[in-house]
């Protein structure tokens, strides 16, 4: 029997994991710098900012399903490249708009918008492109890894996008992220593994293949329960998250620095959960490892509702440890057994689908935050999202998939004309 290639001998896996190394850098600054341009800058209020963050993930609402669909007509590779330039030069006006006095909330609005459309394509493409660079049995480690440094990006990006903030403004900030997607476009075009190559067939149409990508996630027990459980954690978590700024600033008095320094020691867990997906899943299992971190969302959003003025630096903190940690553990677990159990052919569309019904509910939640938090209150709003996101653990605990022992038993018997993974030999 030949032995695997380790994945340090993978160069081309090397050269996309230093890529996102660098882009997840500069998305993470991002993640502070460009809802302080609202706040700050562009003076906007919690409605205002939870529609930034509805216009940032409705794309995986409308265009999610299709964008699986041509991602599986088309090669990977040159997708995430195409992705990754438009990405660059959206970002990139926010501090050139800034620089010429011309930045207002309709082009923030827009900028967030187009960068989501552009991150459904790279998003599917990127999970869909992973099994064509590593052996299947490397693909927990290779989304270990690839967590790593995304959990690893969460530590170091919102420190350094407070501090960027603080030293040169957040519009400035934001071009860090448009340079770090050009390093990602680089070390893409450094890739030379050939991908599969498409089977052969008479060609479908787009509905028609949609029909087979979301019957294939909804008939499968194990992906309609991941499903559920992720789609619910995100529409609780994001109308929380949508207002969560705005709560920092205007409730607990936190500046950029603060809370750069809140969510840099709160992603720490994050890192220790990607270097402990592994062991969770041969310890407890793969379905218990996924049910075990999944209840863990709802009481680290109980401590972000509880932080009380004056000393909320601890809660948060905590909170940030917990959830990463839990986070990161699930997710690595959990898309490692959607890309073991499902065919290569079907990964464009299994994924989209899974994008389109677990990020689709993310709109949903940041509008409704944005609403609650205006109608009501901004701390009733994370009290609503603590009481959901534990519910939201149900589905995985209440089916097949608390039971699974390893990928392999979820693997089901050959069937060629569907294209379905049998069991591995």
């Amino acid at each position: 029997m030949i032995a695997p290639v380790s994945l340090w001998r993978r160069r081309d896996f090397l050269a996309l994991w230093a890529g996102q190394t660098v882009s997840e850098l500069g998305s993470q600054v991002s993640l502070i710098a460009l809802p302080l341009v609202a706040v700050t800058v562009l003076g906007a209020g919690a409605f205002q900012t939870g529609l930034l963050a509805t216009l940032q993930y409705l794309p995986f609402l409308l265009l999610g399903l299709p964008a699986g669909v041509w991602v599986d007509r088309l090669p990977r590779r040159p997708v995430l490249i195409v992705a990754d330039a438009g990405r660059a030069l959206a970002m990139g006006s926010v501090p050139v708009a800034w620089a010429l006095h011309r930045l207002h909330l309709p082009q923030l609005y827009a900028v967030g918008f187009v960068v989501g459309v552009l991150t459904v394509f790279f998003d599917v493409a990127y999970q869909s492109y992973l099994p064509a660079l590593v052996d299947r049995d490397q693909l927990v480690a290779g989304n270990s890894r690839l967590a790593l440094t995304q959990s690893s990006a969460e530590v170091a990006g919102p420190g350094l996008g407070g501090l960027l903030v603080s030293a040169v403004t957040a519009p400035y900030a934001v071009a860090a992220d448009a340079a770090s997607y050009v390093v990602s476009v680089l070390s893409l075009l450094l890739i030379r593994t050939p991908e599969p190559r498409r089977e052969a067939g008479r060609a479908r149409s787009l509905r028609a293949e949609l029909a087979e990508g979301l019957g294939y996630v909804l008939r499968h027990r194990l992906l309609r329960a991941i499903a559920a459980c992720t789609g619910l954690h995100n529409l609780f978590g994001n109308a929380a998250t949508a207002v969560l700024f705005v709560f920092a600033v205007r409730e607990l008095g936190l500046g950029a620095g603060t809370i750069g320094l809140w969510l840099s020691l709160g992603s720490l867990g994050g890192p220790v959960g990607a270097l402990l997906a592994s062991r969770l899943s041969r310890r407890l299992g793969t379905g218990p490892a996924i049910a075990v971190t999944a209840w863990m969302g709802g009481p680290a959003w109980l401590l972000v509702a509880v932080a009380p003025r004056g000393h909320a630096l601890p809660f948060l903190i905590a909170s940030g440890l917990l959830g990463s940690l839990a986070g990161v553990a699930y997710n690595v677990t959990q898309v490692s057994l959607r890309q073991a159990i499902t065919p290569q052919r079907l990964q464009g569309r299994m994924n989209a689908t899974m994008r389109f019904l677990v990020w689709g509910t993310i709109p949903v939640g940041a509008f409704a935050g944005g609403v609650i938090a205006t109608l009501v209150s901004l701390r009733a709003t994370l009290w609503i999202a603590a009481a959901g996101t534990l519910l939201a653990a149900l589905p995985v605990t209440l089916s097949g998939v608390r039971r699974l022992r390893c990928v392999e038993d979820a693997m089901p018997d050959p069937e060629p004309e569907l294209g379905i993974v049998g069991r591995a030999v």
